[in-house]
């Protein structure tokens, strides 16, 4: 027996009711990035290693897909290099394009081959899929759609506030319950400075990112094991328990950190954040949450995770302020501040929650049963004038058993079926019937296109 296919570990297949859903989502997102005024553009799903490698750390590096050159790909290759097993010494004599790990260093190549074009600042949407060559697991895929949005060439926090309203939108229209987490990425240096511990400032926020699942007395532990002083751990104590309202928080902090021109200024940011959002309205939960440190070494300024409310998940979307997005390339000083929708984690979200409207599922409308040449014939011009107006419309292919007909018209979830019949040919007319309440009227076809519209 031949052996069945299958798919590589960490992709998936998706049916005709899971695009359905996905493009809901794709749909609501895409509708919102456009009322706020960003342009869509899209980049190559590989891009050249050069422009990719050492973009991400030497983990990234390591999770990047690389594709083997066209041709034969191993004519540069000597016997003492294939017997040295070099990888990294292979790699670059037999693969010149990997495919791309996240939508933001392509986007920053972008930005720079096409700077002379671009009015800044700049607002641009991309939603694509990116690969990852990680290690499957709930919630983690190898191939994954980014949907992200991004202002470039602008300082002003009034882009972080309309970052926090797309958030709020976004989230409303899918009718997900989420929880906005904000920092600042300047407060966290000032914590680390003001515990008399600034050179291990990546050590302390990595520890403290992971308070929510590994709990204070571990983040103390990883402390100490990344020789953190007792002195150091115990100043930041009351970072790691501050509780109370975003106004109490950014106080006490405040205080903390009066005499840190960084850890100052962080809090100023803050709280023009704060303030502008509330000021604006808001129906999502927004939380100051000073244990965030999210791409600590990609994030200059605020800081911004989405957690949903209802369902235990990772982060469904993140994002936040950079001061050098093009730097690798050669153009300094370009800031920005971006978010990114996770739209894989979005869509297990709405699937718990059973989130669809029940239309999402419907892509025809009103399915013509087929009673023979003559009848389809008609029934075939009636579809026409359907779909010209809008409708979406189909008769069934072959003369079946009327129950095979209805069965597919009721496993495809379509609400109306129309027969055109020897009464109906004669009289220029159709009989409509309501799936739903089993309900039978006689029409005729602009009729039933004035009651679908």
């Amino acid at each position: 027996m031949a052996q069945k296919p299958a798919i590589p570990k960490g992709t998936r297949d998706f049916s005709a009711i899971e695009m359905a859903r996905r493009n809901y989502i794709f749909d609501t997102i895409k509708r919102q990035f456009k009322l706020f005024g960003y342009k869509q553009i899209e980049t190559p799903a590989m891009e050249n290693l050069s422009t990719l490698m050492g973009k991400y750390g030497d983990e990234g590096d390591k999770l990047l897909f690389k594709i083997l050159n066209s041709g034969d790909w191993m004519k540069n290759l000597n016997d003492e290099e294939l017997a040295g097993r070099n990888s990294v010494k292979l790699t670059s004599k037999v693969s010149e394009k990997g495919l791309r790990y996240d939508l933001t260093v392509p986007f920053a190549r972008f930005v720079v081959q096409h700077r002379n074009e671009l009015q800044m600042p700049f607002k641009r949407f991309q939603i694509q899929p990116v690969w990852r060559a990680d290690r499957p697991q709930k919630g983690r895929y190898r191939e994954f759609y980014q949907c992200d949005a991004d202002v470039v060439g602008s300082d002003s926090l009034n882009n972080e506030l309309e970052l926090l309203q797309l958030i709020d939108a976004v989230f409303a229209d899918l009718g997900i319950n989420i929880i906005i987490k904000v920092n600042n990425r300047k407060i966290l240096a000032g914590i680390a400075e003001a515990i008399g511990a600034a050179d291990k400032i990546v050590d302390i926020t990595v520890a403290m990112d992971k308070i929510d699942k590994i709990g204070i007395d571990n983040v103390n532990a990883e402390l100490r094991d990344n020789g953190i002083s007792e002195e150091s751990i115990a100043l930041l104590q009351p970072v790691l328990t501050m509780s109370g309202s975003n106004e109490e928080k950014l106080d006490l902090i405040a205080d903390m950190l009066k005499d840190s021109e960084t850890g100052s200024l962080g809090v100023q940011e803050m709280r023009e954040v704060i303030e502008g959002i509330n000021d604006l309205g808001h129906r999502a939960t927004v939380e100051v949450d000073l244990s965030l440190a999210r791409g600590l070494n990609y994030y200059t300024g605020t800081i911004i995770e989405v957690k949903a409310a209802d369902v235990q998940i990772g982060s469904i979307t993140g994002g936040g302020r950079y001061d050098n997005l093009t730097g690798v390339f050669g153009m300094p000083g370009l800031s920005g501040v971006g978010i990114s929708f996770g739209a894989d984690r979005i869509y297990d979200v709405m699937n718990q929650l059973d989130l669809y409207p029940e239309e999402v599922e419907t892509s025809v409308k009103v399915l013509f049963i087929n009673f023979g040449e003559k009848e389809s014939r008609q029934a075939m011009k009636y579809v026409r004038q359907l779909r010209e107006a809008g409708i979406p419309a189909q008769l069934f292919p072959d003369s079946a058993k009327m129950k095979k007909q209805m069965s597919s018209a009721d496993a495809d979830h379509i609400p109306f079926v129309a027969f055109v019949g020897e009464q109906e040919l004669a009289d220029g007319s159709l009989m409509l019937k309501d799936m739903a309440t089993g309900e039978q009227t006689n029409m005729t076809v602009d009729q039933l296109i004035d009651k679908l519209r």
